[in-house]
């Protein structure tokens, strides 16, 4: 098989597409979701305890959808060749702030449910990691635009 940067591209946004519709599922279905991690859960219980837990869930799935836009728009501008662009950096900053939103959500849900630190740290994690390809990004932009004052 041959494999190309189309292709490529194509599959980061079939992966963006699957994760929206899990997303969207997740959203829709977050009531019956929590109603069952309730009965099976050792240490939730009560209406308090699930309340707080949807609130979690929808508060980080707000992020999670303005990621998943950022990201199909950054995948966008890759496809028409618009790699090292400021909008592409806009679109990574977007993301690592959302990622660090969750992380925030996440250990603040630690209160009431301490396993939340896990996805709390993975997603501060991974705003680290985004904010330095972003970062990246910048410095490659200027590097471009100097080189194309150059003759």
């Amino acid at each position: 098989m041959d494999w190309n940067k189309d292709k490529s591209i194509l599959l980061s946004q079939v992966c963006v597409v699957i994760f929206a519709t899990l997303l969207a599922a997740a959203d829709i279905g977050a009531y019956w979701l929590v109603t069952w991690f309730m009965e099976v859960s050792r240490t939730l219980s009560g209406l308090k305890d699930g309340y707080l837990l949807i609130a979690s869930l929808y508060s980080c799935s707000i992020f999670a959808w303005i990621l998943l836009v950022n990201l199909w728009r950054l995948l966008g501008n890759i496809r028409r060749d618009k790699v090292f662009d400021p909008t592409s950096v806009k679109y990574l900053r977007i993301t690592s702030w959302c990622c660090a939103g969750a992380c925030f959500i996440c250990f603040l849900s630690t209160i009431y449910y301490i396993p939340f630190i896990l996805i709390s740290v993975a997603a501060g994690f991974m705003a680290l990691i985004v904010r330095i390809v972003k970062n990246v990004f910048e410095q490659a932009i200027s590097m471009k635009v100097e080189l194309d004052l150059t003759v």
